[in-house]
């Protein structure tokens, strides 16, 4: 955090911006351009596909829905009793004496977690792309996890 600045009110979420309106823009590309090559077929096209491949266009479509919805739900929640790690479908929580560091090497898409049972946990709530953001985000985080863990 820059100097003379105050510790975060608890609790803080700090979400991506960027990969969450990527997301929205791409899944609705993708249900709109698929509804408009259906829309653009001649009836007899239409009535040659069959169950089985309508089925598959649909399920490869919810697949890219569920992968794009597992990106924009990704966050990272500090509260007075620590820190709550949501990266797709998978969520951590920690204490704040289980985390020992928050880093964010140069060129990294997104900071990690050092725990203090010997493993990192990508933090991917906050994402490079974000910039300045994302930078403020990473201080801030880094200041309660100093003020915070044991």
């Amino acid at each position: 955090m820059p100097a003379g600045s105050e510790l975060p009110e608890l609790p803080q979420t700090y979400r991506p911006f960027g990969p969450r309106m990527a997301a929205m823009v791409f899944g609705a590309l993708l249900v709109g351009a698929f509804a408009w090559l259906w829309m653009t077929f001649d009836q007899q096209t239409k009535d040659s596909v069959g169950f089985l491949q309508k089925a598959t266009v649909i399920g490869f479509v919810l697949l890219g829905l569920a992968l794009l919805n597992a990106l924009a739900r990704s966050r990272v929640v500090a509260t007075a009793q620590g820190l709550t790690v949501v990266n797709g479908y998978r969520t951590r929580s920690y204490e704040w004496a289980e985390v020992i560091a928050l880093r964010m090497p140069v060129g990294a898409p997104w900071p990690s977690l050092d725990i203090s049972d010997g493993t990192t946990v990508p933090v991917m709530g906050i994402h490079a792309s974000d910039g300045a953001r994302a930078k403020h985000a990473v201080l801030a985080l880094k200041a309660l996890v100093a003020a915070r863990s044991g």
